[in-house]
């Protein structure tokens, strides 16, 4: 008998360890995420990352292209959620009124930025943030007065009157700023001066390739790249995006200690909806490959430094794209996967949310994209 009782409880220890061997990836996971609250329960600084053009079907045909058996730094996210993307009066949104659900919390019209339908001006997180004390940076691909970065300081009816919102960049007190527009800097405006000029008189240095940042660990850096937007990945732009990341972290962690204040950054992956409206899905995978590698930086540091929460978004789908199988006959062991596009425009579906760091299991389930920008604001107490 006592050998039966000795049989029955090895068997059951058996069965209890052996699921616990097959978690263990999520059982480190989840202490890491505890460990980091344990460390730093309040979220002092934010990454917020926006693949412009993004959906679920774009991050999936990278993992597709990258193989299974390689992680993407999408799969390392700790928390999950989704979002609704229309705009105030239009069930597909575009940048403007996506920008400025995600930076502001508030819904406006398609083509407004950073207004709401009445034409009123709305402050928006990074607003805030400069207001607290916070430094504050952008990196993107495209121009820096474009529609998204535009969103987190610029305020005008028509998110394409590109010169004033360069001026508002001026005017917003962010340390940190690498992309392209620099057409949009250098035109002298009606007071003799142009905006390149007047940064420079606010203690910013502008440079014109991101090489020369390397000396730079601090301070106020307005790098403006292209004349208008950075090359495609695809056409040369090599490694800039996760470097630019890399970059302005090391500065903006830098001001804040010196500040003894937290930081905000937004990284816009812009060039995800040039290439998603072109249908063309090798540059996308080419694009979405680079905004990986500047996710997983991001990632990276928010490991070495508790108390940052990155959070990596899209405003929109772009393409309609779908992975059908390239074959039905599913007896097949390889079938193959197509990229079929059903738009060359911009879509309605839902849209990931990927969380990481200090303050990833605070923001779950389906939501508006304005009640995300609204809970990381509570995060960071910026109410």
């Amino acid at each position: 008998m006592m050998k039966m009782k000795q049989w029955f409880w090895l068997l059951l220890l058996l069965v209890c360890v052996q699921p616990v061997g097959a978690r263990r990836s999520e059982r480190k996971a989840r202490l890491r995420m505890q460990e980091r609250a344990a460390a730093c329960d309040s979220v002092r600084s934010l990454i917020y990352m926006i693949g412009d053009g993004m959906g679920l079907a774009h991050v999936s045909l990278l993992q597709i292209s990258e193989g299974y058996e390689n992680r993407v730094a999408f799969d390392r996210a700790e928390n999950i959620a989704l979002i609704r993307s229309y705009s105030a009066n239009n069930r597909v949104t575009d940048s403007g009124a996506a920008g400025t659900a995600l930076a502001t919390g508030h819904k406006t019209n398609n083509d407004m930025l950073g207004v709401l339908p009445d034409s009123t001006a709305v402050e928006s997180m990074m607003e805030k943030a400069v207001r607290r004390g916070m430094t504050t940076g952008i990196v993107t691909t495209c121009y820096i007065n474009h529609a998204t970065p535009g969103a987190f300081y610029g305020h005008q009816i028509y998110r394409r009157t590109l010169e004033p919102i360069a001026d508002q960049f001026v005017a917003s007190g962010i340390d940190v700023a690498f992309g392209g527009g620099r057409r949009y800097f250098s035109s002298v405006r009606e007071d003799g001066r142009t905006p390149v000029e007047r940064l420079r008189e606010k203690g910013y240095r502008v440079i014109d390739s991101l090489s020369q940042a390397d000396t730079i660990r601090s301070g106020r850096v307005v790098g403006l790249f292209a004349s208008k937007h950075l090359p495609y990945a695809h056409k040369g732009r090599g490694n800039y995006l996760p470097e630019a990341v890399d970059k302005a972290l090391e500065i903006l962690s830098n001001n804040a200690e010196a500040r003894n204040s937290g930081f905000m950054l937004m990284v816009e992956g812009s060039m995800i909806d040039y290439v998603s409206h072109d249908n063309d899905a090798e540059a996308i995978v080419a694009e979405m490959r680079d905004f990986n590698r500047a996710v997983r930086a991001a990632m990276d540091f928010v490991d070495a430094h508790p108390g940052t929460l990155l959070v990596v978004t899209s405003d929109h789908e772009t393409g309609g794209l779908t992975l059908p199988s390239g074959d039905a006959d599913f007896s097949k062991a390889e079938s193959g996967v197509l990229t079929v596009f059903g738009s060359t425009s911009h879509t309605a579906v839902m849209l990931p949310v990927y969380l990481y760091g200090t303050g990833a299991e605070r923001i779950n389930g389906v939501m508006e994209n304005t009640e995300l920008a609204n809970r990381l604001m509570t995060l960071l107490g910026l109410e």
